[in-house]
């Protein structure tokens, strides 16, 4: 390509598919390289020989995620300005101070200007090569997923479903509560009428027969009420027919 003949000061790689930061010619005049969109994992230790005078690396979203990729970089003696929005290493604990602490020439880090108070806070965080060590180890250390539990078929089926009672059931469930036992009892019969739910594993009295002698006591009470009726006007009529005995009598 002809940019590789070091005639820009500026060279834009983004949106490709570059996976590593390497193999790159000689380039001289080259001040900033931007490579936004792309899936760079990997960054060659001695990028600083080949772009001596790089000073703007613009690298956001890829897919840096350690705080040891970002090592290579120290090989970069003039780089002022460096961006690593969207990689996955911004979310790393003392990510940010530990670029400033490792990039000493470095004065705006992912568009945010370094501050003096930032660079103590990091050479006294990374005072010793041991917590350097160990801030990369912890780097390291990836989130495992909480793992949901497969709720198994069978576990499904021991899981009481709560259905709609029908006419019959309420009347099944009225006839249970008169005939309870126990005040729990009652108190859950009157839950699951007033909620309108009745759950699978509820015992009630069998629907159909319930329903039946409900029926059928119903049915008895009709001709008993017009038993009643009738026996009234009988009554009214024997009376009728004393009276009228005991006048001829007399």
């Amino acid at each position: 390509m002809d940019f590789w003949q070091d005639q820009f000061d500026t060279i834009d790689l983004s949106d490709n598919e570059i996976v590593k930061l390497e193999n790159m010619p000689h380039l001289n005049r080259l001040g900033t390289l931007i490579i936004n969109n792309n899936r760079i994992t990997r960054i060659n230790p001695n990028i600083g020989e080949f772009l001596p005078k790089l000073h703007t690396l613009v690298l956001t979203n890829n897919r840096l995620v350690n705080l040891v990729e970002i090592d290579p970089l120290t090989s970069l003696p003039k780089l002022q300005f460096l961006s690593l929005l969207d990689n996955s290493i911004t979310k790393k604990p003392n990510y940010r101070l530990y670029v400033i602490h490792k990039l000493k020439s470095l004065r705006v880090l992912d568009f945010k200007k370094v501050k003096n108070k930032e660079r103590m806070e990091a050479a006294s965080l990374f005072a010793s090569e041991e917590m350097e060590e160990e801030a990369k180890k912890e780097s390291m250390k990836t989130l495992m997923p909480v793992e949901v539990p497969n709720v198994s078929e069978e576990e499904e089926q021991q899981t009481p479903k709560v259905v709609a009672p029908t006419p019959e059931q309420i009347i099944a469930i009225k006839a249970a509560i008169v005939n309870s036992q126990t005040l729990e009892e009652v108190a859950r019969l009157e839950k699951v009428l007033k909620s309108g739910q009745l759950p699978a594993d509820l015992k009630i009295p069998d629907y159909d027969s319930g329903s039946k002698d409900v029926k059928e006591n119903d049915e008895k009470m009709v001709p008993d009420v017009e038993n009643e009726a009738d026996v009234e006007p009988n009554n009214v009529e024997n009376q009728k027919n004393d009276e009228l005995a005991a006048m001829e009598q007399d």
